[in-house]
């Protein structure tokens, strides 16, 4: 087990009145930190203890397999002609699961467009998430509900979001904490490290949660950075930088605990790197067959998350056949009742695209109100003469 670097326990003040701290604390570690093997032994580490139940510790291998059953499920509809596209999180369900289930219930979440295990732990409605797949709707989920916030298609754009987000909690004296997801390819891109440089600046209580999982569409890791790692970044940020085991929910979850107590204590932003794998395409219209071995997916299924926590939970002898059964079953359930909610679902009115964009239309917004109604009763017309 590698020593993970400790916080600062004594910071200066600087003369401008910002908190001093050693650089060197905010590296990371050299391994990322892991407490779980592949066939569920268990590593205690004093740095990052488990506060989990029984219960609780069921709970997370229960969202992660309904997140695969509903992922397959919306791959399959997408085949059928259900979906436009769908971006898979198969390989990636304890990175997602851990992760959102170390916050708070007053807690937010900005997701990007992968993070079906993070809205599952949010108890999202799986059916209406994917309508943003099937174009009816963008994500039919109310976010102050569930404090899970829009997808978003646009690469890093929500980690501005939530830094502003949880800069407007800190300005209202609210003890929330936002997290962000995006991945290896989004740190490559301009909102990120726009984000990170204010929340860095500004100590907003945000973490930015990275699944590396080791493709940007096509473009491998070392083809996106020569840092040492993508947690190395941080450290010019003015952010700790983490790394965890993004296959051990164990250790996804107690890493990312402990950032999020540290933000809500008032100490400022977190970088998280898990490292994890995509084990599906990056999404239904990548064919992965052209950058990678089949070989390369074999070695990836040998640390599959989920046979990882069932093996854990059987060495805690809490798994059994039982168990299995009820779980599958409810992942059946919840799948089937994806299904009913997405086939053939109809499509809104198109001229809702206008709503909500002002309060106080300006410039050429009529006009392209007006551009839209002509060509929708044009292509009625059409129809209808057909």
């Amino acid at each position: 087990m590698s020593e993970p670097a400790t916080e600062p326990s004594a910071p200066t003040d600087r003369p401008d009145g910002a908190e001093e701290v050693d650089p060197l604390t905010f590296l990371p570690a050299d391994e990322p930190v892991h407490l779980v093997d592949a066939d569920g032994t268990y590593h205690e580490d004093p740095d990052h203890p488990l506060d989990l139940t029984d219960e609780q510790l069921r709970e997370l291998y229960r969202l992660m397999v309904v997140t695969r059953k509903v992922d397959r499920e919306a791959i399959n509809l997408q085949r059928q002609g259900q979906l436009g596209v769908y971006a898979s999180c198969m390989g990636q369900e304890a990175a997602q699961v851990g992760s959102a289930y170390a916050l708070g219930t007053d807690d937010w979440i900005f997701p990007s467009y992968r993070e079906l295990g993070a809205a599952l732990v949010r108890d999202v409605d799986a059916a209406g998430l994917l309508h943003l797949y099937r174009g009816t709707w963008l994500s039919d989920h109310d976010p102050y509900k569930h404090n899970f916030a829009l997808m978003a298609i646009p690469i890093g754009t929500q980690a501005l979001h939530a830094t502003g987000f949880a800069m407007g909690a800190r300005f209202d004296g609210k003890p929330i904490v936002a997290m962000t997801y995006f991945g290896d390819g989004g740190t490559s891109e301009g909102d990120p490290h726009e984000a990170m440089t204010f929340a860095g600046v500004m100590k907003s209580p945000v973490i930015f949660f990275v699944q590396n999982n080791q493709y940007a569409i096509s473009v491998p890791l070392a083809k996106q950075t020569a840092a040492p790692t993508l947690a190395h970044k941080a450290i010019g940020y003015g952010l700790p930088g983490r790394r965890c085991d993004g296959n051990d929910v164990l250790a996804t979850y107690a890493v990312t605990k402990r950032a999020v107590e540290r933000a809500r204590a008032g100490h400022g932003p977190t970088f998280i790197e898990a490292m994890t794998y995509r084990m599906e395409a990056h999404t239904t219209s990548d064919d992965p067959s052209r950058y990678r071995t089949k070989e390369e997916l074999d070695a990836a299924a040998l640390t599959d998350p989920l046979a990882r926590m069932r093996n854990y939970l059987t060495k805690r002898d809490l798994y059994d056949a039982e168990l299995e059964a009820a779980i599958d079953e409810q992942a059946k359930a919840t799948a089937t009742y994806v299904r009913a909610g997405i086939y053939d679902a109809p499509h809104g009115d198109p001229m809702e695209l206008f709503d909500h964009v002002y309060t106080d239309p300006r410039g050429h917004f009529e006009d392209q109100v007006e551009q839209l109604r002509a060509e929708l009763e044009g292509a009625g017309d059409a129809e209808g003469q057909g």
